[in-house]
């Protein structure tokens, strides 16, 4: 007796490869046959002719976390057909808890939640998200710089060779607790303080503990980003790790085009041995907390020291000259997707150029009281990319898929701001928009991107492939309706045109609605991968 049998399906197996017209049916959390399963007897037998059978999409780069906790549905994930996310990107991580990285964790939580933090290190988080019962896979990166915090390094200094060797403990501690490697974000304190020789030691500890994935947003994705892509093939290289280059694009009209020169990089580098593969997200905007805008030296500290420092009128406006040389005649590019406070709710969906002209105040210092109002917890969406850029790191055959977000829902606790679409569309974006109109991927090379690829370079066993003996991490979707419905606009919309997803075998959507199953497993490096 089978669990699940899938009838009449085209098979999409996570290759590339050509598709097969066949049956698949599932016993337990794996797949037992792939063909003919007329003589076969099943509990579910769904007929899904005219759909692609796919492996769950893998989320190479997301941020859910100790969101799964308060929404372990992870509905803006499930309909997009993720079966499996990684977390812990940019330097942030839910652990190790400690000092600053505690104060910070516990006014994030309270702020957006009304919960605590329950633990302080990755085991500790492991086995609070596996009593939840989250709703799809879940692994997850050691965020250097939420290491900083814990050792309560958050100054613009590199580290001390005492606070080296503390913060390699850390690494190594986490990586044996089951973090599949470490994560640094370079344009965000206090991980911008690091220098080159501190991320390769904290890579190469990684390596060392067996965890030799190191994923990266780099130092700078605009001026300077040829200089960052070089930076973090030269941590790979001189630490033994495979490198991850996070959500790859060229920021600002200036920089646009030099995309052509990282591929070319990347693909040297993977020509002399190097382990080297991007992701992205199909957007011509990103999305980021609004601080950015703000000098390395002035975002520096606890967000409330920062803030506190702001609050100077004196201080402020040496602050606001300049961020406008910066920033000036760009604010309309830059648009406010969420506030922590019910005071400034109504600002989200606007730019910072509406808030000027509703307020009377110049755009910068606008953007200023909004961070000061906020203790820069203030998410904000910037449009600076090229469709030609979007397309071009699309096409590289060494580029994952990454929605840059966390699981959200259309209500409840979790439906927070204006998000980027992203967190809603990704993977039905490339679908519609790249495979079936655009025809820039197979069908097939598109699949691969979102399962296959991202698998073996996390190492997953046994997931991402749709064969016999393989876990059931399962998508299926009709290809001439997969489509992303939101919008900078409306964003809370989920995609159309999945109709059924299995993780591990049980169906947590069936003819297109979430069933209430739960059946994510805490993916630990070790354990599981």
């Amino acid at each position: 007796m089978l669990d699940v049998i899938l009838k009449r399906g085209l098979i999409v197996d996570g290759t590339g490869g050509t598709p097969l017209r066949a049956d698949i049916a599932f016993a337990g959390d794996r797949i037992v046959r792939i063909g003919d399963c007329e003589d076969a007897e099943g509990v579910l037998h769904l007929d899904v002719d005219g759909s692609v059978v796919a492996p769950g999409f893998i989320d190479m780069h997301g941020h859910s976390d100790e969101v799964l906790l308060v929404g372990p549905e992870a509905a803006s994930k499930l309909y997009q057909g993720i079966t499996t996310e990684v977390g812990g990107n940019c330097g942030a991580s839910p652990a190790p808890l400690a000092n600053t990285s505690l104060h910070e964790k516990q006014m994030e939580m309270q702020r957006h939640y009304d919960a605590e933090p329950q633990w302080a290190d990755f085991d500790g988080f492991f086995r609070t998200l596996e009593a939840t019962h989250p709703a799809i896979n879940f692994c997850c990166l050691a965020g250097l710089g939420t290491i900083r915090s814990a050792l309560d390094c958050i100054g613009n200094e590199p580290l001390r060779d005492d606070e080296l060797r503390r913060a390699e403990r850390l690494v190594r501690e986490a990586c044996e607790q089951g973090a599949i490697g470490v994560s640094s974000g370079l344009i965000y304190p206090p991980g911008n303080a690091a220098d080159t020789a501190e991320l390769i030691a904290l890579a190469r500890a990684a390596a060392d503990a067996g965890s030799g994935l190191y994923a990266s947003h780099i130092r700078s994705e605009g001026d300077e980003l040829v200089e960052a892509v070089d930076e973090a093939l030269e941590i790979g290289w001189r630490s033994g790790c495979a490198v991850q280059l996070s959500h790859h694009k060229a920021s600002r009209r200036r920089n646009w085009g030099k995309v052509h020169d990282t591929l070319a990089r990347i693909d040297r580098a993977r020509d002399r041995g190097l382990d080297v593969v991007a992701d992205q997200y199909p957007y011509k905007a990103s999305s980021t907390g609004l601080d950015v805008i703000l000098p390395k030296d002035v975002n520096v500290g606890t967000r409330e020291s920062v803030a506190a420092r702001l609050s100077d009128r004196r201080y402020a406006a040496l602050a606001a000259a300049r961020v406008e040389l910066e920033y000036g005649g760009r604010w309309h590019e830059v648009l406010v997707a969420s506030v922590s406070s019910e005071r400034n709710r109504h600002l989200e969906g606007q730019t910072i150029d509406d808030i000027a002209a509703a307020t009377g105040r110049t755009p910068v210092d606008a953007a200023l009281r909004l961070l000061v109002d906020e203790q820069l917890d203030v998410g904000a969406i910037f449009f600076t990319m090229c469709e030609d850029d979007v397309r071009t790191v699309l096409s590289y055959r060494q580029t994952c898929i990454g929605t840059d977000a966390v699981a959200q829902a259309t209500s409840g606790i979790t439906a927070r701001g204006k998000p980027h679409p992203r967190t809603f569309g990704t993977f039905p974006r490339v679908f519609k928009r790249y495979v079936r109109d655009g025809h820039l991927l197979s069908l097939e090379e598109a699949v691969r991107r979102a399962s296959l690829l991202p698998a073996n370079r996390l190492g997953l066993r046994e997931r991402g492939l749709l064969a016999t003996g393989y876990l059931a991490d399962v998508v299926v979707f009709d290809p001439q309706r997969i489509a992303d419905t939101a919008t900078y606009e409306r964003p809370q919309c989920y995609a159309h045109g999945i109709r059924h997803v299995f993780v591990n075998g049980v169906p947590a959507i069936r003819d297109g609605d979430m069933t209430g199953a739960r059946p994510g497993r805490v993916l630990r490096r070790g354990r599981d991968l």
